[in-house]
């Protein structure tokens, strides 16, 4: 599965180790994924979305409904 946001989209990124003696080797930053359970009562269902802690901040602050009308606007199947 990717880890990737579905409400902000964020994914990996990648940069560097650096060590004392500032040798450089590939590596990767990983975002910090949950995967929730929301009840959508417009629907009267169980959701079950992969979101970032700051997806589930602004999930909390805008609303679950207003979350889900504008992934659906973008296509994404909920």
């Amino acid at each position: 599965m990717a880890r990737v946001c579905q409400v902000t989209g964020r994914r990996p990124v990648s940069g560097h180790n650096v060590s004392h003696s500032n040798i450089k080797s590939k590596r990767r930053f990983l975002p910090n994924l949950q995967t929730k359970r929301f009840y959508f009562a417009e629907e009267d269902r169980w959701i079950t979305l992969k979101l970032t802690t700051d997806a589930i901040r602004t999930i909390n602050k805008n609303g679950l409904s207003t979350v889900v009308k504008e992934l659906r606007a973008k296509g994404q199947k909920i």
